[in-house]
């Protein structure tokens, strides 16, 4: 019997892990090991991966940042903004054999959590691959109208700008 799958802090020697993931769950909008080395350095507070029986089996991507400027697909940070005024959920990204088993709302208690200690109370992110019916559920808005079209356009013609307030 395997063991119940839970969230934990992300490390270093999980980035081939997260990107195998990426690839597989996000297609054409994966980003290289190195985005999530970035994110990971820069903000290892925000970076968790499911874990069962040893296994990565999902990540989870934030970090505080600037509504205005939501970073485009493959960007590297470097550094975290001196006045945030928003967290960011870069990605969420769960095994297709571990969905629907509350893996995904339990990392949203992650988010909530970690948005609150880093002074926030608006989580923004960009929903793509058709993933803004599940993000609707956990209580985010379209707000595309809010942003420049060109923001949008790595991540393609069917994403869209969502936010919480918390």
């Amino acid at each position: 019997m395997s063991a119940s799958p839970n969230w934990r802090p992300m490390k270093a020697g999980d980035i081939a892990a997260v990107t195998a993931i990426s690839d597989q769950v996000h297609g054409a909008f994966t980003e290289g090991a190195d985005v999530y080395a970035d994110r990971l350095t820069l903000y290892p507070a925000g970076c968790f991966v499911l874990e069962q029986d040893g296994h990565v089996r999902g990540y989870l991507i934030t970090h505080p940042w600037m509504a205005a400027d939501p970073p485009a697909l493959h960007r590297l940070l470097g550094a975290m903004p001196a006045k945030a005024d928003c967290y960011y959920l870069h990605d969420l990204a769960i095994l297709p054999n571990m969905q629907g088993g509350g893996a995904g709302s339990a990392a949203m208690r992650h988010v909530v959590d970690a948005a609150r200690e880093a002074g926030q109370n608006r989580i923004l992110l960009m929903a793509v691959n058709g993933a803004d019916s599940f993000w609707q559920r956990q209580g985010f808005a379209d707000m595309s109208d809010r942003i420049a079209p060109a923001k949008r356009a790595s991540y393609g013609p069917d994403s869209f700008f969502m936010g919480l307030e918390i």
